[in-house]
């Protein structure tokens, strides 16, 4: 069998096969090695956040498309075969899979030739509190948790829901824990929440979390993103300079977000600023959708399709494993050198942020 991979709108062509490598590390034409997956579990969400999806009128995949456990951990065994270190499970809202658990367990028993992997997950912290233990207890090791206000009132507006006291409560769980790094989530916005950005940083000092504050960028499922109403890199660092010294932390590597030590230590802030300061040149990130497609780039429209793959029968189960290494590896050859957001040629993704995966 030959899969054919289907994309949003195009068929791309994919790489010869003799061009293709069979084998060793999961490298781009521009030599980024590729060490993390993010598998997304589903598009669903406890929240409404409006920079994200509409509060009504939301088109769910089908749950026949979502992928399954046991095909989430075969896509996962492969990659971790290939050089895939760590796996980020995203949703959507990921605690909303009733399987997490065990998509945890299996994920967790995998490794990669540079020994056993990472499982972090990215949660918006609503019912955290009574899955956590069971989670760590699974193999859980890092959390990141969105949260962009600390006023009940801003968070009922921004959200759609009245849920800030339950996100709290799920920060305070993975506070007591011991998972660490905790990292915050805060997306800024003009006129929305730059008043709150020392606020922030100083809730997540209490909480021994590290705030990372993330560049509004064209992933909204209406298409509204304009960049007159994102709060820059520059804008974010000069806010917090004014309370605190701010030292960079050298080795960033492919990590998304550029820290700073704040005065002496040890607490730090990050920010992610993929609008402003891209980081394409060292992305070492593939993306796996609740409905089996993957993807080289946030942004990218174009998407490789595994489940004809993952749903057809083969005679040899080995071939099918072949055949999902291959597509992995071709897609990543297609990754492009970066997202060009600042180019006029550049299309925002069809899908929101919620069914590619945070």
């Amino acid at each position: 069998m030959t899969a054919v991979p289907v994309t949003l709108g195009v068929r791309p062509r994919m790489p010869e096969t003799g061009a293709v490598p069979s084998d060793g590390p999961l490298v781009d034409t521009f030599g980024r090695v590729h060490r993390d997956l993010r598998v997304s579990l589903t598009d669903r969400c406890s929240l409404r956040c409006t920079y994200c999806m509409p509060e009504q009128g939301n088109e769910w995949l089908a749950k026949t498309s979502i992928l399954t456990l046991d095909e989430i951990e075969r896509i996962a065994r492969i990659a971790a075969a290939a050089g895939i270190t760590t796996f980020r499970l995203t949703g959507g809202e990921p605690l909303l899979r009733t399987d997490l658990v065990e998509v945890v367990r299996r994920l967790a028993r995998l490794e990669s030739p540079d020994g056993p992997v990472q499982i972090a997950m990215t949660t918006n912290g609503i019912t955290l509190r009574e899955k956590l233990p069971a989670l760590v207890a699974a193999g859980l090791t890092r959390l990141n948790i969105s949260l962009d206000t600390l006023r009940p009132e801003r968070f009922r507006d921004l959200t759609r829901r009245d849920r800030l006291a339950d996100v709290l409560d799920g920060i305070a769980a993975a506070s007591e824990s011991g998972l660490s790094p905790l990292k915050l989530n805060t997306v800024a916005m003009r006129d929305v929440n730059e008043d709150e950005l020392v606020d922030l940083v100083e809730f997540a000092v209490a909480h021994n979390a590290q705030l990372r504050f993330i560049e509004q960028m064209p992933l909204d499922a209406g298409h509204t993103w304009s960049r007159e109403r994102m709060v820059t890199r520059e804008e974010i660092l000069d806010r917090l300079a004014a309370r605190w010294r701010l030292t960079p932390v050298p080795g960033r590597g492919g990590a998304p977000a550029e820290t700073w030590v704040l005065d002496d230590g040890p607490h730090r802030v990050g920010v992610i600023a993929s609008v402003t300061a891209p980081f394409c040149g060292a992305c070492d990130r593939l993306r796996l959708t609740a409905d089996g497609q993957l993807r080289n780039c946030l942004f990218s429209t174009t998407e490789f399709d595994l489940l004809p793959i993952l749903r057809t029968s083969y005679d040899d189960p080995g071939e099918m494993d072949r055949e999902l290494d291959a597509m992995m590896r071709g897609c990543i050859l297609r990754k492009l050198p970066g997202h060009a957001i600042d180019d006029p040629s550049f299309l925002q993704p069809r899908r929101g942020m919620n069914a590619i995966g945070g």
